[in-house]
């Protein structure tokens, strides 16, 4: 099971992502919100009692000073998967991202990219997927998918030209 928590409700709309592709996947999940700030000890309570529930890979969510994944991280020997949200009190959302990157020496944090919690989901099956044949393979055919879309693209382009198409640079 992958258990996603955020700091807030807002932060919903990024964290979709991570549940729609593990949904995808076949993987349990659980879903809450966990303020490092606000609930303390919710999320010390959580961190603490993750693995008794059989969660296996924690992301954790989180904009502004983002401090949800490191305390969590600093709780639990589980895998913890930082997503750095662009909140509407952040720094073009570097605030999150450096909280969540620049952790200490002896309680890692995994980062994706800002509002980039599919990746967290991905990486969080591929984590997973060590362990767990199916999942592996479901990932495999997940990624071949990937990689048509880009070869269908590139024939459409070819057949069509480029000229005169905004293609987004």
């Amino acid at each position: 099971m992958v258990a996603i928590v955020m700091g807030s409700q807002s932060d919903l709309n990024v964290m979709y992502e991570a549940a729609v592709v593990l949904e995808e996947l076949g993987v349990e999940i659980s879903v809450d919100i966990v303020s490092a700030h606000r609930t303390p000890q919710k999320m010390f309570d959580f961190a603490q009692q993750a693995h008794i529930k059989g969660i296996k890979v924690i992301i954790a969510g989180a904009g502004g000073a983002a401090h949800l994944p490191g305390m969590v991280a600093s709780l639990t020997t589980l895998p913890v998967i930082g997503v750095p949200v662009k909140s509407s009190n952040s720094i073009d959302g570097w605030d999150s991202i450096l909280s969540i990157l620049q952790m200490p020496a002896g309680v890692p944090v995994a980062t994706v990219a800002l509002n980039g919690a599919k990746n967290a989901g991905i990486l969080a099956a591929q984590i997973l997927a060590t362990a767990d044949e199916q999942l592996a393979k479901k990932l495999q055919f997940y990624k071949e998918k990937l990689a048509q879309k880009v070869i269908e693209s590139s024939e459409k382009m070819q057949a069509d030209g480029w000229r005169g198409k905004k293609i987004g640079f």
